[in-house]
């Protein structure tokens, strides 16, 4: 997606450690414009799926999973890394998060995915693919149909598209980092 790519390499920032700063476009100050056509891109990658719910993880997936949600018109659910007071019948499952660098227990209601569900995940950043795995763990317990999952930004060198492509998943990124050795930012041509 070249509007994207474009934009990582003028407004992203490589930091040591591996880590890729798009805070200013993406998962903190969001550029509403920039995730419609994210979104737009997400649903043409996934048009011959039948998609009846989204899924990701709060925080930083929620504002693409809601645009590709509006526009495919079905609803959206996001894990929540605290349980509820309120929510009693859930699924659960641990994630450990590369960012935070800790576990954290993520919920979703038994209510709000089901067997009848099939379920596109989305999310920010492919990694080393935990949380990913966390939700195609919540949807194996609740026997909904994961038909794929989109991520905004792929980290090809920590390898987690390796993990859940031998898990049998459908992986689609739209843009993939290849490096971010001395903190410059490489992005795999097409």
């Amino acid at each position: 997606m070249k509007a994207l790519k474009e934009r990582i390499l003028r407004d992203g920032k490589s930091l040591p450690g591996g880590i890729l700063k798009v805070d200013s476009f993406i998962n903190h100050q969001i550029d509403p414009c920039l995730m419609r056509q994210i979104a737009v891109e997400f649903v043409r990658r996934f048009a011959s799926s039948r998609i009846t719910k989204i899924i990701t993880i709060e925080a930083s997936g929620i504002a693409p999973a809601v645009m590709v949600g509006l526009l495919l018109d079905v609803p959206v659910v996001f894990a929540k890394k605290k349980k509820p007071s309120t929510m009693d019948d859930m699924l659960s499952t641990t994630v450990f998060s590369f960012t935070k660098q800790r576990n954290y227990d993520v919920v979703v209601s038994r209510e709000f995915l089901t067997s009848a569900d099939r379920v596109l995940f989305i999310d920010d950043f492919l990694a080393n693919g935990n949380a990913a795995k966390g939700v195609a763990c919540l949807c194996r317990q609740a026997g909904a149909k994961l038909e794929g999952m989109g991520f905004i930004i792929e980290k090809s060198f920590q390898h987690g598209r390796d993990l859940l492509e031998d898990m049998n998943i459908r992986v689609e990124s739209l843009a993939v980092i290849e490096s971010l050795d001395n903190c410059q930012i490489k992005i795999k041509e097409e």
